[in-house]
């Protein structure tokens, strides 16, 4: 074939439709749809705001938190691996203290429903067996209430929430906690530095919001961030951060899965 019979065949050929501005702003929409639906029922991202989780999660932490787990055998189980929180698990949840609603937590599951626990000198006994914990921080001081749960008055250097002492003693049998159906306990790797389930009771599996799975960027702050700031100061944080973003970013902890 001549050269000119190749470019009239080339330029015979019907050029591929263009993308109308109807077609482009659906496919945008799309995409924007699919990603909401990521956001909201697949993963969320947390804010890792006190050291309560040292060394595991350290302050300045930003993750992402699997949101399926706490799903069970949902509706697409056919689909996606569910599975229930099992011990040993971080989760994010709603505090059940009634002085914070609304507050989220994330701290680790060290007993589900049926399970028994006791802490001896601050350490975890599980249905009778010495549990091993090597990502735990071990507390310092003295306070057996903290440290040899619940075997003692509740009387500490930290609130106990409102309701929580006489659900407590429901549950005690033999000097050991039982955990109720649908409920989990939940404890702090910095166990001399966590408010949790020894302060404000029992988890209810409704409250579970997810599972952080990676820590995607990991920013050196100053402090702890739970208490609400006012506007200036979330300014000043913000051009803190802008300002010091490479700097502070600790570069060796981002995209690290947590365990």
């Amino acid at each position: 074939m001549s050269l000119s019979k190749t470019k009239q065949a080339e330029q015979s050929k019907p050029e591929p439709p263009k993308e109308t501005p109807p077609e482009s702003i659906a496919g945008i929409a799309s995409v924007l749809v699919v990603g909401l639906f990521i956001l909201t029922f697949v993963v969320q991202h947390f804010e890792i705001p006190s050291s309560s989780m040292e060394k595991t999660l350290l302050i300045g932490y930003h993750v992402f938190v699997d949101r399926l787990i706490p799903m069970g055998n949902g509706p697409l189980s056919w689909l996606l691996p569910y599975r229930d929180l099992k011990r040993g698990d971080t989760a994010v949840f709603l505090t059940p203290n009634p002085a914070e609603p609304g507050l989220h937590l994330v701290k680790r599951i060290v007993a589900g429903p049926g399970d028994r626990i006791r802490l001896r000198n601050g350490v975890l006994y599980l249905n009778g067996e010495r549990q091993v914990e090597p990502y735990v921080v071990p507390s310092s001081g003295d306070d057996p209430y903290r440290d040899d749960f619940p075997s003692v008055s509740p009387y500490t250097q930290f609130q106990i929430a409102e309701g929580w002492a006489p659900v407590m003693l429901q549950n005690i049998r033999n000097g050991e906690l039982v955990v109720p159906a649908d409920s989990y306990f939940a404890m702090g790797d910095n166990r001399g530095n966590s408010l949790d389930s020894r302060y404000w009771g029992f988890v209810p599996k409704k409250n579970v919001i997810g599972r952080p799975l990676l820590i995607f960027w990991s920013f050196n702050v100053p402090g702890e961030t739970t208490e609400p700031k006012p506007v200036p100061d979330r300014i000043a944080a913000f051009l803190h951060t802008t300002f010091h973003f490479f700097g502070l970013t600790r570069w060796n902890r981002v995209f690290r899965l947590v365990h």
